[in-house]
């Protein structure tokens, strides 16, 4: 069972960036598609950033040209680098993976998830 941790996330001000890592106990990273979502209160969890079992990266569109989804297959780490964030960028982040390789936008098809990690934006 895929355990998944994240960690990096913080009070920052606008325009400046965050490195978000979600690190899982046993190896999925190089095999399984793993998933970047955000809630904000009083919001739906939604989509941020997939990467698939083939590193073929998929982004919202509020994140695209600001956030970076990468991994390391080494340290069995996938990272979300985000630059110029912004107030509405607020929110848990979660990290999560499914027993597919390929990603999905839609949350509920996500079999395992972290504890999410709180990132702050304040204008």
């Amino acid at each position: 069972q895929a355990q998944l941790v994240e960690s990096g996330g913080g009070l920052v001000q606008d325009g400046e960036s965050l490195r978000l890592s979600c690190a899982s106990a046993v190896r999925v990273v190089s095999t399984y598609a793993v998933g970047w979502f955000r809630q904000a209160p009083g919001k739906e969890r939604e989509f941020v950033a997939g990467i698939d079992g083939g590193a073929r990266r998929s982004y919202a569109d509020s994140a695209k040209g600001r956030f970076t989804i990468s991994r390391d297959i080494a340290k069995n780490t996938v990272y979300l680098q985000m630059n110029n964030l912004k107030s509405e960028d607020t929110g848990v982040y979660y990290c999560a993976t499914r027993r597919s390789v390929l990603a999905s936008t839609n949350y509920t098809n996500y079999d395992y998830w972290g504890q999410g990690t709180q990132v702050t934006v304040s204008s």
